[in-house]
């Protein structure tokens, strides 16, 4: 039987170290081969089992945020056929290319599992293609349309700064300007990483091939990433997912913090993070 008792989760944002995009099948849909990773900062969500579905968005970034159906933490109770009572904590910023939506979703389909004792029902790929990666956020490899998921080894102690300068890029608009949809996957096999340092250096090597189009669309990312770039703490910076979230990836939480003090201006979203 369903418990009534309230059940938290924590929805992490979803950072794209690597981004390549390696084909499009016939149906439209682009095939990826991604490095995933998450960050210690995300939205909160308090989910009771109900007899409907009502959701209630609170926190910093509520604003704009839907409460009905078209939320996608709705569609996630949908999905596993259990109407509930869903509080959405939401701290990350909406369409910015870290996952915001998805691990909302997906915290919403593990809460609901712990709270009725059911698995998790299969085709969560139908709610987002960032979906799937989402459920148990941890690092992996993310392959195909995002269905293939091959989770790695515990990565290094990595810090960064998160850094969203508050406009949205449509995902649609940057896949539609990308130059080629026929790009080199990342190597075959990836190594193990004994530090940060090591780790940047062979992120140096891969590439998000939506950056260049989305600072096209959207010149302020290339401006972000200018002012991560010339930072001394900096080990890499770049954009994630489809933007406008960039970050910098650095060996310390304090030069993190260091940096997002540096970089901070009215109306950015700037956050120091370590990323599992």
């Amino acid at each position: 039987m369903p418990t009534e008792r309230p059940v938290q989760e924590f929805a992490p944002a979803k950072i794209n170290l690597s981004l390549h995009v390696t084909g499009r099948r016939s149906d439209g849909y682009h095939l990826l081969d991604s490095l995933v990773v998450f960050a210690d900062v995300g939205d909160h969500l308090q989910v009771t089992t109900a007899s409907e579905t009502r959701v209630s968005v609170t926190g910093p970034r509520a604003d704009g945020v839907p409460d009905d159906a078209r939320n996608l933490v709705w569609k996630a109770a949908d999905h596993f056929g259990q109407p509930a009572d869903i509080t959405l904590d939401k701290y990350l910023p909406a369409a910015a290319g870290i996952g915001g939506g998805s691990s909302d979703a997906a915290a919403v389909l593990r809460a609901l599992a712990q709270a009725t004792g059911r698995s998790i029902p299969p085709g969560t790929d139908r709610l987002g293609a960032d979906l799937p990666v989402c459920i148990a956020p941890q690092a992996a490899r993310l392959q195909g349309v995002g269905e293939l998921i091959t989770p790695l080894p515990p990565l290094p102690a990595i810090h960064a700064v998160l850094v969203n300068p508050g406009v949205e890029v449509a995902t649609p608009k940057v896949f539609a300007a990308l130059r080629s949809a026929d790009n080199p996957p990342m190597f075959a096999t990836l190594p193990q990483w004994p530090d940060a340092a090591t780790l940047a250096q062979w992120l140096r090597g891969t590439r998000n091939d939506l950056e260049p189009p989305s600072v096209i669309l959207a010149p302020v990312i290339g401006d972000v990433l200018t002012r991560l770039r010339r930072q001394p703490e900096c080990l890499l910076a770049r954009m994630s997912g489809s933007g406008a979230t960039c970050f910098a990836l650095t060996t310390t939480r304090a030069r993190a913090e260091a940096i997002a003090a540096r970089i901070a201006v009215p109306g950015w979203w700037v956050q120091p993070v370590t990323l599992t």
